[in-house]
């Protein structure tokens, strides 16, 4: 099994920063991508960010030039430096992990609990 812990959602008002954390553990041998998605009241889950095991990052277009994905393969975690937040940004945050548990095995995509963001005007 694997678990995703997340950290660092809070309140904030808008033009603030954030700072969310996610550590990978259990039986892992390798994590191919890793990122965030929110889901919003009433909407579906979107994705945030993503960073590639070579760490590539890729972002949704809202985003862009205020969010920062980064990871550190040593403690198969993913960070997620959100600022200048705006009360869209609004959401719970998963962060996620696609794993292989053994050498050739399957890769599975793993989840975390989820973490509240709110962004106040």
């Amino acid at each position: 099994q694997v678990q995703l812990v997340e950290s660092g959602g809070g309140l904030v008002q808008a033009g603030g920063s954030l700072r969310l954390s996610c550590a990978a553990s259990g039986s892992i041998f390798s994590i191919n991508a890793m990122g965030w998605y929110h889901q919003a009241p009433g909407k579906q889950r979107e994705l945030v960010a993503v960073i590639t095991s070579g760490g590539r990052p890729n972002y949704a277009d809202s985003v862009k030039g205020r969010f920062t994905i980064s990871r550190d393969n040593a403690k198969n975690a993913v960070n997620l430096q959100m600022n200048i937040l705006q009360p869209e940004d609004t959401a719970v945050y998963y962060c996620y992990a696609t794993v292989a548990t053994m050498r050739g095995g399957p890769v599975y995509q793993y989840w975390g609990q989820g973490t509240q963001v709110t962004v106040s005007s």
